[in-house]
C-alpha cells in the first residue's frame, strides 16, 4: 500500500471536492434557525454547527501538518460561529488549493512526519494524509446530512459523482 501510485492531480481534485462539498453543506446549514444549528444530537460533536466546526478544524490542523507549520489548538470558542465557516473555511480551502498547486507525483509519495493532537509522532506518505483529510470530511458531512434530514431539511447532493458532473458541465 505504501508504494501505491497516486497522482498529484487526483489529490488536487479530491481537495477541491472536499472544499466544494463542505461549502455546500455550510450553505444549507446557514438556512437553519439557531436552535436547529445547535440542536444536540448526542454525537461526539453534538450538533450541525459542532460537526461542521470539527471538519473545519481538522482541515486546518492537517494543512499545518503537511506544511510543516506549528499547530494551534484544535478548536477554540471563536470557531463555533457560522460566520467563521462561511468566511474562514473558504479561505482555508484556497490555502489548500495553493499548497497543492506545485505538488508533484513524487512529493505525493514522500513520507511526512507529524504529531497528532496528543503529541504522538507518525510518518506516512503524503497521499495517505490527503485522502484521510477528504475521507474524514466525507464521514462527518454524512453525519451533518443525516442531522439535516432529522430536522426536516433536504441536504444538498454531496456525492463525488455530483461534483464530477458539475465540473464536467463547466
Amino acid at each position: 500500500m505504501a508504494g501505491m501510485a497516486i497522482s498529484a492531480d487526483v489529490l488536487r481534485t479530491h481537495l477541491d471536492y472536499t472544499g466544494w462539498a463542505s461549502q455546500r453543506l455550510v450553505s444549507a446549514a446557514a438556512k437553519l434557525p439557531q436552535d436547529d444549528l445547535t440542536y444536540d444530537f448526542k454525537t461526539a460533536d453534538r450538533s450541525v454547527l459542532g460537526t461542521l466546526v470539527h471538519i473545519y478544524a481538522a482541515d486546518r490542523i492537517w494543512l499545518a501538518r503537511v506544511s510543516d507549520l506549528p499547530t494551534a489548538a484544535f478548536t477554540t470558542d471563536a470557531d463555533y460561529h457560522l460566520t467563521v465557516l462561511e468566511n474562514d473555511w473558504p479561505t482555508l480551502h484556497e490555502r489548500w488549493r495553493q499548497w497543492a498547486l506545485p505538488l508533484t507525483d513524487e512529493a505525493a509519495r514522500a513520507e511526512i512526519a507529524y504529531k497528532d493532537t496528543k503529541g504522538n509522532a507518525y510518518r506516512q506518505p503524503l497521499w495517505q494524509l490527503i485522502l484521510h483529510v477528504v475521507n474524514h470530511g466525507s464521514h462527518h458531512r454524512g453525519q451533518v446530512s443525516g442531522f439535516l434530514r432529522a430536522l426536516g431539511q433536504t441536504p444538498p447532493p454531496l456525492d463525488l459523482t455530483a461534483y464530477y458532473r458539475q465540473q464536467a458541465s463547466k
